[in-house]
């Protein structure tokens, strides 16, 4: 009779903590969900040394609980507020706008070389002159996310980008945690088979 009831209590245990652990593991994965479904700023950096599409860029990325979008003219200041701004997990787009000089595009080059070094997840857009594009393309090196010929579509392209670039952020972010929280739940079991097995061994007249 001790027997049975000892027996009972150990297969009752191990099925509340396999019970346990499950359901850990699902609400993990419904909180990350639910983090997804919340609205997350992204930041764009549009490195526009003439001024010449910022301000398009701002209007077509009005709403402040979800954008922010930031002016640099100089190479200084846009490196330095990107490496500010390395250790955070948000959405990062830079946008960077060329001209029609083969020096600005090698300047280019090293830039979008160095922003990657800073922080490899933010997101390149390059904006440029449509009769150079090929000729843009072949002096980049870095893989860019978008290339984007300056006309009356650009912002349009630009913020079809951006919307891309935000739902690979998300899924990156949820196969992150996904992993995570499989991990944990498998050493769990795993945990909890290796216990049972050890009670198997040296208590066997209980099984």
């Amino acid at each position: 009779m001790e027997y049975l009831k000892l027996k009972a209590v150990i297969i009752g245990k191990f099925i509340i903590t396999l019970d346990t652990l499950v359901t850990l593991g699902t609400l993990d994965t419904l909180g990350t969900s639910n983090a997804m479904a919340k609205n997350i700023k992204t930041h764009l950096y549009c490195y526009d040394d003439h001024r010449g599409f910022t301000e398009d860029v701002r209007k077509r990325f009005n709403d402040l609980s979800r954008y922010s979008v930031e002016s640099f003219q100089t190479r200084e200041e846009f490196i330095s507020h990107l490496e500010a701004a390395r250790e955070h997990n948000y959405c990062k787009v830079a946008i960077l706008g060329l001209h029609e000089t083969k020096e600005q595009f090698d300047m280019i080059d090293k830039l979008t070389v160095e922003i990657k070094k800073i922080d490899a997840r933010t997101g390149l857009i390059l904006l440029g002159p449509a009769d150079k594009m090929e000729e843009i393309k072949k002096t980049l090196k870095f893989n860019i996310d978008a290339y984007i010929p300056k006309n009356a579509n650009s912002v349009l392209r630009i913020h079809n980008a951006v919307k891309k670039l935000i739902s690979e952020h998300s899924i990156g972010i949820f196969r992150k945690k996904s992993n995570i929280s499989t991990y944990v739940l498998l050493g769990f079991v795993l945990l909890a088979v290796i216990l049972i097995l050890v009670a198997w061994f040296r208590l066997p007249q209980y099984f």
